[in-house]
């Protein structure tokens, strides 16, 4: 785990928009907490999944997730209830992580050993989740990861609600898509290909262009940078 975590401060309070806030985290969190899967989920007004943004995560493993783990995910719920960080040793009895549904339901079979959850909370209410894995022969999460995603937390949330405090009317032409089809959005706008895209969502590079050519007829555009500069109006 090199360099310092105030890198990540500051690159997290330097961000000018909740996609490049979004963008930096996922750059930049692996080397300072020695993880292979990490991800950060976002909610809207209406409490909604808005956006979210994974690595090291298949789409199989989110699909699992999101239709069982969830709902079994007992780190998520400490979470959820206390508004403060957990890991899998935090909330389960010494040894019993691996006797968990979840680990057998889905964190097994896609090679999650350790997991470690945080919250981002605005107004008093969670407004969106940071996730972490380690792999198999990896040490666990410890006293001094949950101090640390603590920082990471806050500088997060304090962000995030300066940018939506600051945001005017949001972009109505984003409605349009879908979770998956905004994901490759802002991948485009990092400047990605579509091979690029295809392996950080994991689908194929066919998939990306079909996506894109309904996202094209969707937005009324002709061009990739005619979608970005519509989508960042």
């Amino acid at each position: 785990m090199a360099g310092s975590i105030h890198t990540l401060f500051h690159a997290i309070a330097t961000a000018q928009t909740e996609q490049e806030l979004r963008f930096r985290f996922m750059d930049t969190v692996e080397e300072h907490f020695g993880i292979q899967r990490w991800g950060i989920y976002l909610l809207n007004e209406q409490n909604e999944l808005a956006r979210f943004d994974v690595k090291g995560v298949s789409e199989a493993f989110v699909e699992r997730y999101e239709k069982i783990g969830r709902s079994v995910d007992p780190v998520l719920k400490y979470v959820l209830e206390y508004h403060a960080p957990a890991h899998e040793e935090l909330v389960l009895p010494k040894g019993s992580w691996k006797q968990s549904e979840l680990y057998q339901r889905c964190c097994s079979e896609y090679d999650h050993a350790h997991i470690m959850t945080g919250p981002i909370v605005g107004n008093g209410q969670l407004i969106g989740t940071v996730h972490f894995a380690r792999v198999a022969d990896t040490p666990a999460f410890n006293s001094q990861d949950l101090v640390k995603l603590s920082a990471v937390c806050m500088h997060l949330s304090t962000c995030l609600a300066a940018l939506r405090a600051n945001k005017r009317d949001p972009n109505q032409l984003a409605k349009r898509l879908t979770l998956r089809e905004l994901q490759i959005a802002d991948l485009v706008a990092k400047g990605l290909t579509n091979v690029e895209i295809g392996k950080e969502l994991w689908i194929t590079e066919n998939s990306v262009k079909q996506a894109l050519k309904r996202m094209f007829r969707k937005l009324e555009v002709c061009s990739r940078t005619e979608m970005v500069a519509k989508l960042t109006d």
